[in-house]
């Protein structure tokens, strides 16, 4: 069976120069960056939310955790999905879903409602996320796999980069409806571009049915972290916690005794790559964490307009555009060690220099210098991390791989953003104060730089090169 590109479904054979390799890589990245665009866009408009929808800060921050809460829940069933019925096909159904319920977003008259949306908005990624970089890991031939996961690393995080100063520049001179409006005509190119030239593969050995249970037991288990961390102080915020270890104790049992399951635990024997992903979660938590504080900051203590907010955050973009892909071709020539040590090292570094983001702001001292030496340790950073994760699981786990590295990261930004407000006293309206906001981003970012410094180190102590 051949598709539009002349490859073997399934065969991966499809060489980077080559116009199906520029095509698969241009619907990953057009489809994963739609996702990490949304992950990243509503930060900077959050304030002009609040204030047009008259929402709490814990609405504010279901508002983005809604989306991440799905995500990181299902997007395991995601990736098995793909597996079992085609990665491509899949990708092409996530992106239609996404779509719809980025509609939603766009027309939603309240704050409830706009959380509903952006759960559902997150199942829809969970079902297109895996299959971006699966259908990578599938399509292309070995010795040309690190090198489009590079590219797709580069581009793909450049969408979560400009999120800001996209976000930014509709919530200026448009409306923050159109944050989530433009995701249609992206996904209209995306199902185009992947259904004429992407190649699809799945893997044969699938199981047929799938672990809805299990599903269900990581959502439970998740949301009620969630709940209990940004409802602190609600009456049930603690039987949120029970029901968060119980769901969370009958997933692992689920797990071992399918002949389904969404998530073989064997896949965690190998060190690097649960060394990879426990990496993961504390790097992304403190990356969505800084993200988020760093917008509210920007706009309630420096006085920025939501557009000026967004465009300060342009040097992550500029590094991720130019170098993040020399960070992929890095790690082939030397190893991942390195590159994921000193990457998050770097990113703590740079994000101690925002210190001196405060009401007496000069951008080209107080911002430039942090989030330029942030984003070269991201740029150092993510393909080699991505490339290990894919690496050290067998080819037939491609889709489980990738769900599980994009679901840790989503659950580490998911868990920050819920659980740092708490615990640096922001609470109800005080995100709109600007000395208590001053306040709490100070021990915020202080936060934020150790789980940083504890990322680089569990790599330098665990991770090694992989074998093949």
């Amino acid at each position: 069976m051949t598709d539009a590109a002349g490859s073997v479904a399934g065969s991966g054979g499809v060489r980077l120069g080559t116009a199906a390799g520029r095509a698969v890589v241009a619907a990953a990245v057009l489809g994963s960056g739609m996702t990490m665009l949304d992950g990243t866009v509503v930060n900077v408009a959050l304030r002009t939310i609040g204030d047009d929808l008259d929402a709490s800060l814990a609405q504010l921050q279901w508002i983005s955790n809604g989306y991440l809460l799905s995500l990181a829940s299902f997007i395991l069933l995601g990736g098995s999905l793909g597996d079992r019925y085609g990665r491509r096909r899949m990708f092409v159904v996530g992106t239609v879903w996404f779509a719809a319920a980025s509609l939603l977003c766009g027309v939603a008259p309240t704050a409830e409602v706009l959380i509903a949306a952006r759960v559902l908005q997150g199942c829809g990624a969970a079902l297109l996320t895996p299959g971006s970089l699966a259908m990578i890991q599938g399509a292309f031939v070995r010795a040309d796999r690190a090198a489009a996961i590079g590219a797709w690393s580069g581009l793909g995080s450049i969408a979560a980069a400009i999120g800001p100063f996209v976000g930014g520049g509709l919530v200026e001179y448009a409306h923050w409806r159109w944050i989530f409006l433009i995701n249609l005509p992206l996904a209209v190119v995306t199902v185009l571009i992947a259904q004429q030239a992407v190649p699809e593969t799945l893997d044969p050995n699938a199981p047929r049915r799938f672990d809805l249970v299990g599903a269900l037991m990581a959502a439970l288990f998740l949301g009620g972290i969630t709940y209990a961390l940004i409802e602190w102080g609600d009456p049930l915020a603690p039987w949120a916690v029970v029901l968060a270890a119980l769901a969370g104790a009958a997933y692992v049992v689920d797990e071992r005794r399918s002949d389904h399951p969404m998530l073989p635990l064997g896949i965690f024997a190998d060190r690097t790559f649960s060394a990879a992903n426990a990496m993961t979660l504390v790097v992304y938590a403190a990356l969505g964490a800084v993200l988020f504080f760093l917008v509210l900051q920007l706009q309630t203590v420096s006085g920025y307009t939501a557009l000026e907010a967004g465009v300060a955050t342009l040097p992550i973009t500029v590094c991720m555009l130019f170098l993040a892909k020399k960070g992929g071709e890095l790690a082939t020539r030397i190893g991942p060690r390195i590159p994921m040590t000193v990457g998050p090292l770097v990113m703590a570094a740079g994000t101690l220099l925002l210190l001196g983001v405060d009401d007496d702001l000069s951008y080209w001292r107080d911002v430039l210098p942090g989030l330029t030496v942030f984003g070269l340790g991201l740029a150092l950073m993510v393909a080699p991390l991505t490339a290990t994760v894919l690496a050290a699981a067998p080819d037939e786990h491609a889709g489980i791989a990738s769900g599980v590295n994009n679901a840790v990261a989503r659950a580490g930004s998911l868990l920050a953003v819920a659980a740092l407000p708490v615990a640096v006293g922001l609470g109800g309206e005080e995100y709109a104060d600007p000395v208590a906001l001053d306040a709490a981003y100070d021990s915020a970012t202080v936060i934020c730089a150790v789980l940083l410094a504890l990322g680089g180190l569990i790599s330098w102590v665990t991770i090694r090169r992989p074998e093949g």
